[in-house]
């Protein structure tokens, strides 16, 4: 029998629904997972298998075959568990599949059926949302930045048992509130204020000319003269973001799970300072996954602008090592 659940991935920054298509079949007991997943992804035969058992249902018998649709795109991470788990349960109804085929399931699965938390929880909520989802499940951990996404019905639940009462419409003691994020002022600077600098009134004209224009500033002087220190307070004078800016700069904090135990949206700009030995590969950031998706996703990375839009949401220090090299937009100090 066919059983249908969704999930939800990412692709960058951008999530997508996924859809988990559990089948049965007579013969030898094997458990396949296609749809290009990845080796923590192919894992999850276990982790699921032990899940269902402990939580006392039953697994399905057979050769099961789960595909993880589209298959063209790479499958990374254990937040499929819980839809894998959800998906398999429904080959015997033991859920209602009408049930599985509204919500957005979303979680890794201990072997005791606990609910484990995941990263990327916000931008795989936003794009659930523009699909038309409403009805999400996720672990309780990730309760504060899924409640960030306005306009859905959210459970955080903490075991595959709690996913399935919810599931049966006794969701009721899991129900979270959402709000839509308010951007409010930010009453102190991560690295420090601007206003607390004494002199310098060269090199403080040059950063607030680059602030407000959005031009690159090279600051060059001895050791101990103060550049760390004036550029770690340019993210004090840079306007507030806007909230389109701040929600894409938390869904790259939540990306990289930074955004455990920390609510609310993040409403301060990052601030970078690599090391002078960087290379401008790992500057840039990228890699094989990068490069594939875009290939595949070549017309959206080709409107003008995009990467200037993306750098504008940061500030970032170069150590003047590093950057002596270039000589326009420079300030000395």
């Amino acid at each position: 029998m066919l059983s249908l659940a969704f999930s939800a991935a990412m692709l960058g920054i951008e999530g997508y629904v996924v859809r988990v298509e559990a089948d049965s079949a007579a013969g030898s007991p094997v458990f396949t997972i296609i749809g290009l997943p990845d080796r923590a992804l192919g894992e999850a035969r276990e982790r699921v298998r032990a899940a269902i058992l402990n939580s006392g249902f039953s697994y399905p018998a057979g050769r099961l075959l789960v595909n993880l649709s589209p298959a063209d795109a790479r499958k990374a991470g254990p937040a499929f568990d819980l839809a894998i788990a959800l998906a398999l349960i429904g080959i015997d109804e033991q859920v209602s599949h009408a049930a599985l085929r509204e919500f957005i399931a979303l979680g890794e699965l201990a072997l005791d059926g606990k609910l484990q938390p995941v990263s990327g929880i916000l931008p795989m909520v936003l794009g659930a949302r523009n699909a038309g989802f409403t009805k999400l499940i996720v672990p309780v951990p990730n309760a504060d930045e899924a409640a960030l996404v306005a306009g859905i019905e959210l459970y955080a639940v903490d075991s595959l048992r709690a996913a399935i009462a919810v599931l049966d419409g006794h969701g009721a003691k899991w129900r979270r509130r959402t709000v839509a994020p308010v951007l409010e002022d930010a009453d102190e600077f991560a690295h420090g204020d601007l206003a607390d600098v004494r002199g310098q009134l060269a090199a403080k004209r040059a950063l607030e000319i680059a602030a407000a224009g959005g031009h690159n500033l090279l600051l060059v002087g001895p050791p101990g003269c103060g550049k760390t220190m004036l550029a770690r307070r340019l993210p004090s004078i840079l306007p507030a973001m806007s909230m389109h800016e701040a929600l894409e700069v938390t869904k790259i904090y939540s990306v990289a799970g930074l955004l455990l135990g920390r609510a609310g949206i993040v409403r301060l700009r990052p601030f970078r300072f690599p090391h002078h030995t960087i290379s401008q590969t790992a500057l840039v950031g990228g890699g094989c996954e990068l490069q594939e998706s875009m290939r595949r996703y070549r017309s959206a990375c080709d409107v003008p602008g995009a990467s200037a839009t993306k750098a504008s949401r940061r500030s970032r220090l170069l150590p003047w090592a590093w950057s002596a090299g270039s000589t326009s937009n420079s300030s000395r100090a």
